[in-house]
């Protein structure tokens, strides 16, 4: 991979910093009237996900990560760990729990998950923008309950936990949003 100095810095760019791949949340360039200027960064650790705010010196440089990813297709949970499929390849890989972190909540099998690699190491797994799953448990509404956006719990197929309109049933299937967790809409 390449070089990239501070006058590159981009949302998204991918840099290594410490010996660890990092992302670049926020970047403001800075020049004051007197001294050198610099970038004040946000940046978030691709590893561990630790978020660091951090300032640079214009012109400093840094190794571009080499971070590539793939479009993977979620096949089966077996204790802690996942297991996933290349639709290019058909090679299937196992990735840790740990890994998944939040993307667990939101996939169900045969979901097409976009599995992020530094070199040949799985650092993170981005589900699908919007899946469509099941209600497994949710309150029944009580008659009146009729308050404009009063919400409550629902429970989905995956685990996860959401607020959903008081209309919303047990087995009924929900659009959710995975960058938010928030309800969209009745699916069919």
């Amino acid at each position: 991979m390449g070089t990239i100095d501070t006058s590159e810095f981009r949302k998204k760019a991918k840099i290594i910093f410490e010996g660890q791949p990092w992302i670049i949340v926020e970047n403001d360039f800075v020049k004051p009237g007197k001294g050198q200027a610099f970038n004040r960064t946000k940046i978030k650790n691709l590893l561990t996900g630790r978020v660091l705010d951090k300032t640079f010196k214009s012109g400093e440089t840094f190794e571009e990560a080499d971070v590539s990813t793939v479009n993977m297709q979620y096949l089966y949970r077996d204790g802690a760990n996942y297991f996933f499929m290349n639709t290019q390849n058909y090679e299937q890989i196992e990735i840790s729990g740990e890994v998944m972190e939040e993307a667990s909540k939101w996939i169900i099998e045969n979901a097409v998950c976009e599995v992020s690699f530094w070199g040949e190491r799985v650092i993170g797994v981005t589900p699908p923008t919007f899946v469509d799953l099941v209600v497994t448990y949710t309150e029944p509404a009580v008659r009146g309950d009729t308050a404009n956006n009063v919400t409550k719990k629902a429970t989905l197929e995956t685990g996860a936990e959401i607020n959903v309109p008081f209309f919303i049933e047990s087995s009924m299937k929900l659009k959710i949003d995975t960058r938010t967790g928030e309800y969209l809409q009745r699916s069919t």
